[in-house]
């Protein structure tokens, strides 16, 4: 066997007495385990979320992430089921949804599409009693935009409100 140098001690070395480097990297894969737990537990979003309102008139449902990263392509989808015959239905956005946030589709393509106050309006057009109308953005966020946007959607027949769902949306990096 060989002599050991003389600028090495053993138990330093070999045996790393005196040395805390152990449990750093105990620390440190433990946060490494508690992030991975909580992507895996839908903290840092991408799962989607369904919000709906209600009258007599019609049901507005959102289907929608709440909670995104940036650089993530993703989908909305907005379903209107008519109880009554809705005339000019409009599906109008919070400027969230189009804030550091790209739209790359619209499906089927609005009759109509304008600002309201800086919102986002698309005109549906007529929805008979009974049925439903199902409208769908693609988006993807941009990977410089973090924090949190309002999206709340509204739902109007002409100049009448019939629905508000409140929604607001978290970016993370």
């Amino acid at each position: 066997m060989a002599d050991v140098p003389d600028q090495i001690v053993l138990s330093i070395a070999r045996d790393r007495e005196g040395k805390r480097d152990v449990l750093m990297r105990r620390v440190a894969l433990g946060f490494l385990a508690a992030f991975l737990a909580l992507g895996l537990l839908n903290v840092f979003g991408q799962r989607p979320a369904t919000s709906t309102a209600e009258n007599d008139v019609a049901r507005l449902e959102v289907y929608s992430p709440e909670r995104v990263r940036g650089g993530l392509f993703y989908e909305a989808r907005f379903r209107i089921d008519a109880i009554r015959e809705v005339s000019e239905a409009t599906l109008v956005l919070d400027s969230g949804w189009a804030e550091g946030i790209t739209i790359n589709t619209v499906e089927p393509a609005p009759i109509g599409e304008a600002s309201r106050d800086g919102r986002l309006a698309f005109e549906l057009g007529r929805i008979p009693a009974g049925q439903k109308h199902v409208f769908f953005l693609q988006l993807q966020v941009n990977p410089t935009n973090v924090g949190h946007r309002s999206q709340d959607v509204e739902l109007y027949d002409g100049d009448e409100l019939l629905a508000t769902i409140d929604r607001t949306i978290t970016v993370w990096p």
